[in-house]
């Protein structure tokens, strides 16, 4: 992990400036020059296209500190994909939540097929927050039982592990997907592929920040959250 030197170096602005600018791109829905003019408004000029890159560096940044400090997730998956506009063409962006709307984990993805949904449970199965699922809650997309047998042929899956495709006992996961959708509203799309990756990263991990998901920081909290997060990049507060 880079220190705080080399992290910041370079920059023209302070590293409490960047990470306040980045704490509230990503949790509120405003565009980069709605948040160019709240800076201007506290007197810190600068220009929109700087805050993208900012974005573009930090909320992957973010992303890879916080995870670590994640609270367990249960073993009931609800598993469902939502839509995002990347350069004019729509893409999914595969989500899964717990019983309690815990966030497990997401992934970007511009096809809707066997390999993608294989993807996506390896990624979260990684995590050192999640544990191998009792359940899987799923819509009716094919891909799922085919994905979920390869797993658990190849012990990367519990055997045991229940598949369940009703689209009712879903509405968790579908009623989280709009707290990220409002985030993406203002940008209007996304203009590249690893653009979007980069700040979805930041939405989501900030979105589990918000739901009390590490233990340091209640929910909903900014102040402790301003203080967590600058320790984990080494600043002052």
């Amino acid at each position: 992990m880079r220190s705080r030197k080399s992290l910041f170096k370079g920059r023209q602005f302070t590293a409490e400036v960047i990470l306040w600018a980045v704490r509230w791109y990503l949790q509120f829905p405003i565009s980069y020059r709605d948040l160019e003019r709240m800076l201007a408004d506290r007197g810190v000029a600068v220009d929109h296209t700087i805050i993208f890159r900012w974005i573009q560096a930090y909320a992957p940044e973010l992303d890879k500190r916080l995870r670590p400090h994640l609270s367990m997730t249960t073993g009931s998956w609800r598993v469902d994909e939502t839509y995002v506009k990347v350069k004019g063409r729509w893409m999914y962006l595969y989500r899964a939540v717990d019983a309690h709307g815990q966030t497990i984990d997401f992934l970007l993805s511009a096809k809707r097929d066997v390999a993608a949904a294989r993807r996506f449970f390896r990624k979260a199965l990684k995590q050192p927050y999640t544990v191998n699922p009792r359940t899987l809650t799923v819509d009716k997309n094919a891909a799922y039982p085919s994905a979920t047998k390869t797993m658990k042929k190849n012990g990367e899956l519990w055997r045991f592990t229940k598949l369940r495709q009703v689209k009712y006992l879903n509405n968790i996961v579908e009623q989280d997907h709009r707290g990220i959708k409002r985030l993406v509203r203002p940008g209007l799309g996304f203009q590249g592929f690893h653009t979007a990756r980069r700040t979805l990263a930041g939405y989501e991990i900030l979105a589990m920040v918000r739901k009390g998901q590490v233990a340091a920081i209640p929910a909903n909290d900014m102040s402790a959250q301003t203080t967590f997060v600058a320790t984990l990049f080494g600043v002052a507060t």
